[in-house]
């Protein structure tokens, strides 16, 4: 294809837009009902309340502000309380927790912790840069988010995260992370062609975060991920932290991912492995193909102007139902694996303001995306997978918030989906 020129703007560096905050919902405290599952050998107690986490000063003050200012979190969700004790632990882990319930800080909140006790300094003198940590996930927008999280945690210290995702220009990428880089947050096809290019070393890695985990290791990018940690610079297993979370984790994932941690590692489940968010209402309506478009139009005009996802199954199909929805008089956008990048974080941001309520996607924005105020979702097609409906739905409901999903059932195409559905909402 044509070279990639587009240079994302830098992310805005002033204290409150880095402290952005996102609003707890009213089953917020529901969470501590969840019953959480350790398997392994020795876990250690979780944390009660967040004062016990072992921090220096100016990073207990950024976690702070991330419980209460920043994202309203008044304590920690079970997920956190159970995770970060095993990560500053030192052990391995797969952690299973709900859409929305904060995973991402467990992560950040242990890693930033454990970092700025050792002293770490980043330096732009080096041809090459030497990561502490890093963290991978499936998608440009998702790996984006997460770095945008890691800026609140290390806000004020010398810690300095990078973020590095295709569709960019591959010299900004080298840029970035030339300038130091101890936390590197990138996508798998990236991160390669970094490595690739001599400009990472891997000799350093402490920690190795797999986020969407099960995504991670199938077919997508399980290729990629045996690169990783098979590359010659990178430490063996038993020799670095390896650190996986999702919402979803079936089985034959749990298998594959067992090649990667350490053989006493500690796997955290918190309610059903792969259930469905409790404060997601899910509506199935039964409709042929060649009805779904006037059921799509009856429900986004009786919802008015709330913000609404619509996930369909391919990306051309994308565009026409946006540009179908703008002839009816609903301001739409899409987002999808074929539109520039550039076009992608501009549909997001129209997404994220209310410009255009309804943001019309493949599965590439199904996982991780945290948008606040999404109230509903529409699958207008199921998707091949139930883990992959769980994710979708997954995009409203977040933080104690509540929201509603409708899916739209043909019984010719999603038969296949009949016994899982009906297991996620029985449970």
């Amino acid at each position: 294809g044509p070279k990639v020129t587009y240079v994302p703007p830098p992310p805005p560096g002033d204290e409150q837009a880095i402290f952005a905050r996102y609003q707890t919902g009213i089953n917020f405290d529901k969470y501590d009902e969840n019953v959480v599952e350790v398997s392994g050998l020795d876990p250690p107690a979780p944390l009660l309340v967040s004062e016990l986490i072992n921090l220096r000063v100016y990073v207990e003050c950024n976690s702070a502000r991330m419980y209460t200012e920043s994202t309203g979190y008044s304590k920690l969700t079970p997920v956190q309380k159970y995770s970060i004790p095993i990560i500053l632990a030192g052990r391995d882990l797969m952690a299973c927790a709900q859409t929305g319930s904060g995973k991402t800080v467990s992560i950040l909140c242990s890693l930033d912790t454990t970092e700025s006790v050792d002293g770490i300094t980043a330096t732009s003198f080096k041809e090459q840069q030497e990561p502490e940590c890093i963290i991978v996930a499936p998608t440009r927008e998702l790996i984006n988010q997460i770095f945008l999280e890691a800026r609140k945690f290390v806000y004020g210290t010398c810690i300095r995260p990078v973020v590095i995702y295709g569709g960019t220009q591959t010299g900004h990428s080298i840029r970035q992370v030339m300038q130091g880089c101890n936390i590197l947050c990138a996508t798998p096809g990236r991160l390669l062609d970094i490595i690739a290019r001599q400009k990472i070393a891997l000799h350093n890695v402490k920690y190795l975060v797999l986020d969407e985990a099960d995504r991670m290791l199938d077919m997508g990018f399980g290729v990629d991920m045996k690169k990783l940690v098979s590359h010659p610079s990178m430490p063996p297993k038993e020799k670095r932290q390896t650190l996986m979370f999702s919402a979803t984790f079936p089985e034959e994932v749990q298998r594959l991912a067992a090649e990667f941690l350490k053989s006493d590692y500690l796997f955290v489940v918190v309610g059903h492995v792969g259930g469905a968010c409790s404060d997601v209402q899910q509506n199935i309506l039964q409709v042929p193909q060649y009805s779904k478009r006037d059921k799509l139009i009856e429900i986004l005009q009786s919802i008015g102007h709330e913000r609404t996802m619509v996930f369909v199954d391919k990306k051309k199909k994308a565009d026409y139902i946006a540009a179908f929805l703008c002839q009816e008089k609903i301001a739409a956008t899409s987002i999808h694996g074929d539109r520039e990048q550039r076009e992608r974080e501009v549909a997001l941001q129209d997404f994220r303001s209310g410009k255009c309520p309804v943001l019309v996607a493949t599965s590439v924005a199904a996982r991780g995306l945290d948008i606040e105020n999404v109230q509903h979702v529409i699958n207008f097609d199921l998707p091949p997978t139930i883990e992959e409906y769980v994710h979708r739905i997954g995009r409203t409901g977040r933080c104690g918030n509540t929201g509603k999903a409708v899916c739209f059932f043909d019984n010719t195409s999603d038969g296949h989906l009949a016994q899982s559905l009906i297991k996620v909402l029985s449970d």
